[in-house]
């Protein structure tokens, strides 16, 4: 396949911000923008020149059509994009400082997304041009339509030969409609090519065993590969949090034979960190299809979700070149002229 297209699947947001680092109780204003994380997989993706379709509902009203016209001003392919209902999940978002850490509330039940009917979506369309599908744990949790039209989603991906990476990071507070994360995810990440996830997620969400020590993570995800033989890469993210503003991250993957580790991108000025691990998804997803090896897609992932931090918004605005630059070690900050 001549084409680079990667296909997500998830609810978008309006993401309402307090400006200046105020608290909530004391903005009179909000700044607006939209988000979303399967999303901001594809907004990555598509700034490093690759095709991406993200595949969503809206609701059937100005906002619906607000969002869809922020999706293509960042280049997306919105055919997958369902008008229904009259409502759009949203999230407010006030941003910590020092020791004063970041805070989200989310405004999200019964929205468009929640409602939708599995039977909108004909994967075998949708998916016909793409050679990477993207999911999320999160979906999944808002509704049992949706974890069944992602399910549907990931048996065609499957069936076509296309490379599915999983995120089963989840919210615990967002299963709220009478299932767990044991219940539900298991299955759908059976059909995965790439699992993000860590040895403690492993095990409680995909009920792999392990030992405590060094080579947990490369047992749990031997485990798993051993449960769910689509698996053939694990990658796991790491971050050491000193304050709401310095932060140090890695990556690491497991690939069947052997442990890689990426490098560690030491954060000291945060400017947003929503997003961060989406950012990482993106770039790591880019260095899969375009670099084709494991160490520089884990390099190029964590110095592209490092970048992100710096970034106001839900999604990563760095160019490839200044995530080359970060990889080479280049951290002056000088400016480019």
């Amino acid at each position: 396949m001549d084409t680079k297209k990667v296909v997500t699947f998830g609810e978008v947001m309006m993401r309402l911000s307090s400006p200046n680092y105020q608290k909530i109780e004391q903005v009179n204003s909000l700044e607006v923008s939209f988000g979303g994380s399967e999303m901001n997989v594809a907004a990555s993706l598509r700034n490093f020149g690759l095709e991406a379709k993200h595949v969503s509902v809206f609701p059937k009203n100005r906002l619906g059509k607000k969002a869809t016209a922020y999706m293509r001003l960042l280049g997306l392919d919105t055919s997958g994009i369902t008008l229904s209902g009259d409502r759009m999940g949203l999230y407010l978002f006030e941003k910590g400082a020092s020791m004063r850490a970041s805070q989200i509330i989310y405004d999200r039940k019964d929205s468009a997304f929640q409602n939708l009917d599995p039977a909108w979506f004909n994967w075998e369309e949708i998916l016909k041009d793409a050679n990477w599908f993207h999911w999320s744990g999160i979906t999944a949790a808002l509704s049992q339509s949706a974890a069944t039209a992602c399910l549907e989603a990931v048996k065609v991906a499957h069936k076509m030969g296309i490379t599915v990476s999983s995120d089963i990071y989840y919210r615990q507070d967002q299963w709220k409609y009478g299932k767990t994360p044991q219940d539900i995810l298991p299955e759908i990440a059976s059909y995965s090519t790439i699992l993000l996830a860590n040895e403690a997620n492993m095990k409680d969400i995909l009920g792999v065993q392990y030992a405590e020590g060094d080579n947990a993570f490369i047992e749990a995800s031997e485990n798993t590969m051993e449960l769910m033989p689509n698996i053939k890469k694990v990658v796991d993210t790491k971050r050491k949090q000193y304050s709401s503003h310095h932060n140090v991250i890695s990556s690491k993957l497991f690939n069947g034979k052997k442990l890689i580790k990426s490098q560690k991108q030491d954060i000291t000025f945060i400017v947003d960190r929503i997003g961060a691990g989406d950012a990482f998804l993106g770039g790591f997803i880019y260095g899969q299809i375009v670099l084709q090896n494991d160490q520089d897609s884990i390099n190029f992932g964590t110095a592209a979700s490092a970048l992100k931090h710096t970034i106001e918004g839900d999604f990563n605005l760095a160019s490839i070149e200044e995530i080359e630059n970060l990889v080479s070690g280049d951290i002056s900050g000088r400016i480019k002229r």
